[in-house]
């Protein structure tokens, strides 16, 4: 396990994303940590969530585009990642693509509750579930046994959503949100993809 945790926290976008992490709740703690601050961090957290599973299902499983630009950059962000699911370099998402779209969502916050304080703490909790992201669906994709039941499930999921059907089990960090939307389904209901490691063929 060391050295899948090496190979984990020394990759330069995680290791920038903890720094960030580390670096917003020292804010957070100095400048005097409050429930309002607690909450508000947990709602990044789940905010974060639906927008993992909606960025999933909607957008990295877009048709491929004509546009040569577009296609390129779903191709990087994800089709590339079906095709060669273990490359270490298409596992994780890019900083310069998750940074701008947290920022996004951490602007809609400021412009809501007008408070820098609390947007920083809702910062907080996207980045802490962004890493919790990145770490599920690390766990994944090595040969590492998860030790609760809940994790074997997550990584279970993915694995089908990967291997059996591309259409469903879009939850990396949870399952959870797929109940909400109906794509948690019995692997036996569910027929194997011809264009799950290749979802530039889907038509």
């Amino acid at each position: 396990m060391k050295g899948y945790y090496r190979e984990f926290f020394l990759f330069p976008d995680i290791t920038v994303l903890m720094m960030l992490i580390v670096a917003s709740m020292g804010w957070i703690g100095w400048s005097g940590l409050t429930w309002g601050a607690l909450a508000v961090f947990v709602s990044g957290m789940l905010t974060f969530m639906f927008s993992e599973y909606l960025t999933h299902r909607f957008v990295f499983h877009l048709k491929p585009p004509k546009n040569q630009f577009l296609l390129n950059l779903l191709k990087r962000l994800h089709y590339d990642h079906h095709t060669h699911p273990n490359d270490l370099h298409l596992l994780f998402l890019p900083l310069w693509y998750s940074m701008p779209n947290l920022s996004v969502l951490a602007l809609i916050f400021y412009l809501i509750a007008g408070s820098w304080g609390l947007t920083v703490a809702f910062a907080s909790g996207l980045m802490m579930m962004l890493f919790i992201y990145e770490w599920k669906h690390y766990v994944a994709h090595r040969p590492i046994k998860p030790r609760t039941k809940f994790g074997k499930w997550v990584k279970k999921t993915h694995i089908l959503h990967h291997f059996k059907n591309e259409n469903f089990w879009y939850g990396v960090s949870t399952p959870f949100v797929d109940v909400l939307f109906g794509t948690l389904k019995n692997e036996k209901e569910v027929e194997t993809s011809k264009t799950a490691k290749d979802l530039e063929k889907r038509v």
